[in-house]
């Protein structure tokens, strides 16, 4: 029987596409958030010293890279761990896709997401035939609920969670006895200073216990890594050891000299201020040009987004955006009708390119 999936919704963007190809100085891609600025050199030299990795890697990870994961997030996020409360993953859609299926969930279970969110949350309850209910309000979480997504910060918007929503989150969670987990990714980019991106595993948000509480990171943002599909998740040791047991049936395990790469990355933090800066430097310009177009931008604490609306139907603002030869994403694809989404993953050329054409005053 077939799966019962939506749509891919990328495919509706092609048309944009084809009409963004078209502009006299061609195309500035907006829209996905993949890196385009190089692996720092410490990671790649690392990946290339394990290049000789003939025998299979650990699912679990190896004991360095677990060392790694709970030190960096003591030091980075103020969240004491110990390695049987930290797992590898390959890249953090597998995990965040597949989490209805490591935790055994099904027809009659409804897997709760944010209301403006990536597709990846819905996917993964319809893989394994789960509601998927797209819902901010605790209040309204039904008692079918069994699994709980959180993003902060947030993509596509960009939103922060303080400590105090995140609380309510998971107190309603241990009311549902349902798992909550926290997609994480963007932590490390936040433009906030004087409000700091707080952990679902924050020690004043748990009061003393990890329980079905899981906190999911990718060293694809912060490190350039998104080739490699490095990412891990962190929390409850009993969650973990059950994504343990299924992922070494199914053979999920990280390549090994990826999982060296994660060992220097983790234990380098040069590189990620470096990155940060040039990310906040492209966001800074093209912030300001979609402000001086008409744009008004919501959210955009953090991350590598910015989540922008004039009041027009999202795909309005596709369409004329294409017309300048910038390719955004509608905000449709989240749940949102009149927002876009443009990337600042694009060199520091086409950024001010795109900065130009929406001001008027490309050559």
């Amino acid at each position: 029987m077939p799966l019962n999936l939506p749509d891919f919704p990328w495919d509706a963007l092609a048309p944009y596409a084809e009409r963004a190809r078209a502009h006299p100085r061609g195309m500035i891609d907006l829209s996905v958030g993949s890196p385009v600025d190089a692996t720092p050199a410490v990671i790649r030299d690392a990946l290339a010293a394990a290049g000789d990795a003939h025998g299979y890697p650990q699912t679990a990870g190896t004991p360095e890279l677990r060392e790694a994961i709970v030190e960096w997030f003591a030091r980075r996020r103020g969240v004491e761990l110990g390695v049987a409360n930290v797992l590898p993953t390959i890249g953090s859609k597998e995990f965040v896709a597949g989490l209805p299926l490591f935790l055994g969930l099904g027809p009659g279970d409804t897997v709760v997401h944010p209301s403006v969110a990536y597709p990846s949350y819905a996917l993964g309850a319809a893989v394994v035939g789960a509601t998927a209910l797209a819902e901010d309000d605790p209040a309204r979480w039904p008692d079918s609920t069994r699994l709980v997504w959180l993003n902060s910060p947030g993509n596509p918007d960009g939103r922060v969670l303080g400590v105090d929503e995140l609380r309510a989150a998971v107190a309603r969670a241990r009311e549902l006895d349902a798992v909550i987990a926290s997609d994480e990714c963007y932590a490390e980019l936040n433009w906030t200073e004087d409000r700091p991106t707080p952990s679902i595993l924050d020690p004043a948000v748990i009061d003393g216990s990890r329980h079905n509480i899981l906190a999911v990171y990718s060293l694809s943002k912060q490190s350039n890594l998104a080739g490699y599909r490095a990412g891990f998740v962190a929390g409850c040791s009993q969650v973990l050891g059950q994504v343990l047991g299924v992922r070494k049936h199914l053979g999920l395990m990280t390549p090994a000299p990826v999982q060296a790469a994660m060992v220097a990355a983790l234990g380098d933090e040069a590189h990620v201020d470096a990155q940060r800066e040039v990310y906040r430097a492209r966001r800074g310009v093209l912030r300001a040009a979609l402000e001086a177009s008409g744009y008004r931008v919501d959210h955009s604490e953090a991350g590598l987004y910015l989540w922008a609306t004039t009041g027009a139907p999202a795909w309005e603002s596709v369409a004329a955006l294409a017309d300048a030869g910038i390719l955004a994403v509608p905000g449709t694809f989240y749940g949102d009708e009149t927002h876009v989404r443009l990337a600042l993953t694009a060199t520091d050329e086409d950024i001010a390119e795109a900065a130009a054409r929406l001001t008027g005053t490309a050559g």
